[in-house]
Formats: C-alpha cells, sequence, structure tokens
C-alpha cells in the first residue's frame, strides 16, 4: 500500500476457485488494490466436502458437467463474522460450471445472499473458458435479486480458440494432460489464464482502488479489453 493515508475504504473479496484460476486472478487484483489506502477482507468460499481438481476420469466429469447445467448447489462452511460487516464493495469471484455460477457460490447466494448483499455495491469476477454469457447474466440477475447494485463485471477467458478449449478444459477435469497430446499441442497451449492476463487482473485491482479512494464510478470502469475477455 503506498503512503501513510489510513483506509477510509473496505473492500469485501468472496472467492472460490476449483482449479486455482480465479485465485490467481485475484491475488493479482488484491496486488494492484494494495496500491490504493483501501482496507481488504478476503474470505475464501469452503466446500463442506472437498471438490478434487481434476475430477479424474471421463464418467466423472461427464456427471459433474451435468449436474452443473442444473445449477447443483455445493453447500460450503459457514463465514467468517467480519463478512457481515459493513463494505464500500463486495468483489465475488468464481470460475464457471456449464455456463452457470459454480456451486458453492450459488450454496453462498442461497444462504447468506440477502444478508451480504442487500444494498452493497458488488461486482462480479469470473473466470470461465469462453461461454460466460449465461454466468454473467444470472450472478448480475441474482445479486440484484438481493437488493445489490452491480455497476460492472471482470470477466477472464481461457485464451484458447474453441472448439480446442472446451476440449481441453474437459480433458483436464478428466485427469489428462491436453498440452503434451499431439493432436491437441498445436491447438492447445495451456491450461488457464496466462501471465499477461493476471498482469491484466492487477491493472484492474487499480482501476477499482483508484475509483473507490478518489470517488469515480465504477460503472464507468472499462474491463472490456483484449486480455479480459477473449472471443476467438
Amino acid at each position: 500500500m503506498s503512503g501513510t493515508t489510513a483506509p477510509s475504504k473496505r473492500i469485501l473479496i468472496l472467492q472460490y476457485s476449483f482449479s486455482a484460476q480465479t485465485r490467481n486472478l485475484v491475488r493479482s487484483m488484491v496486488e494492484g488494490l494494495e496500491e490504493y489506502p483501501v482496507a481488504l477482507f478476503r474470505e475464501r468460499l469452503t466446500p463442506v466436502e472437498e471438490q478434487h481438481f481434476p475430477i479424474g476420469t471421463v464418467p466423472k466429469t461427464l456427471k459433474k458437467m451435468i449436474v452443473t447445467l442444473f445449477r447443483q448447489r455445493v453447500p460450503i462452511q459457514p463465514l467468517s463474522p467480519q463478512c457481515f460487516e459493513e463494505y464500500d464493495l463486495i468483489i465475488l469471484a468464481g470460475p464457471t460450471w456449464s455456463y452457470n455460477p459454480s456451486g458453492p457460490v450459488l450454496s453462498l447466494l442461497d444462504r447468506d445472499g440477502e444478508q451480504l448483499f442487500h444494498n452493497q455495491v458488488a461486482i462480479p469476477v469470473i473466470s470461465c473458458r469462453g461461454f460466460w454469457r449465461m454466468h454473467w447474466w444470472g450472478i448480475r440477475s441474482l445479486l440484484k435479486g438481493l437488493g445489490a447494485t452491480v455497476p460492472n463485471g471482470i470477466i477472464f477467458s481461457h485464451p484458447n480458440k474453441e472448439p480446442w478449449c472446451t476440449i481441453g478444459v474437459f480433458l483436464k477435469l478428466a485427469g489428462k494432460v491436453p498440452e503434451k497430446m499431439s493432436w491437441m499441442r498445436p491447438h492447445y497451449k495451456k491450461y488457464g489464464h496466462t501471465t499477461i492476463q493476471l498482469a491484466e487482473a492487477r491493472r484492474f485491482g487499480e482501476m477499482i482502488g483508484r475509483a473507490i479512494t478518489q470517488g469515480e464510478s465504477f460503472e464507468a470502469l472499462d474491463f472490456r479489453t483484449k486480455l479480459a475477455i477473449y472471443e476467438g
């Protein structure tokens, strides 16, 4: 954190990460936020039953994709008491599961959503393989239904073209290594977000930190960049 000014703005970050991709994005955003005098509190959503990555087999992966398509909830442990204090901004970060918010995030909204988000400002952060629109529309609608203001959103997709991105993610979830398969290697270089995307996430954190400390509009922030939303 730069300077000696005591933090006057408070930000709560609620995050769930299945394969470390959301966690990496949030870590980079926090680095940017810490350039400004803001007080940060981070809470990781912890499932009651551990969610294993990779899932491990093709049948188990197919089953997971089907149940998450219908928004299956994944129960989570109780939140820390600090989560229910007053904040100037709540960042809700999580991955896309079969076009939808992840099961732990949906459980959070079901159980604690009204208490957390009523009359609050919330910015969703989405990590996805590419098909992000239904997730974005869904999470924004759910948050608004809980009484939150949703002025903006941040969406990072895996930088691989379709259909190779979907195939690669499926193989990765099933416990394979698509980056090393001869027929996949030319089309699928890496699972997850790149170093330059993480640098962009850090810049977004700086943008949010500057806006919240200077009283600027979150809605005016431009998060739709080539690095953030990849639609190849």
